[in-house]
């Protein structure tokens, strides 16, 4: 594997932890209250669009992370709507 493909693997599985915490305290917790609704729509659809983006290109760590962290930022998109 390249080095290339390594740091964009170790970068993308970094920014996409970092979802992790807020998933499960808005799961604990039970609330989403604090969090902005339009901030995580728009950044889901963006994230959509890097989604896309890595597969015209062709490019894994894109696809991978962005795919995770869709699925965890749209947990917490979920959250918010069925725990206002």
């Amino acid at each position: 594997m390249e080095l290339v493909t390594i740091i964009g693997l170790m970068a993308g599985s970094l920014t996409t932890i970092s979802f992790l915490p807020q998933v499960i305290k808005t799961w604990r917790s039970k609330s989403a209250k604090d969090i902005s609704l339009s901030m995580f729509l728009s950044f889901c659809i963006g994230v959509l669009l890097w989604i896309i983006y890595g597969l015209l290109l062709g490019e894994l760590p894109i696809i991978i992370a962005n795919f995770i962290t869709l699925i965890l930022a749209g947990t917490i998109l979920f959250f918010k709507v069925k725990y206002p």
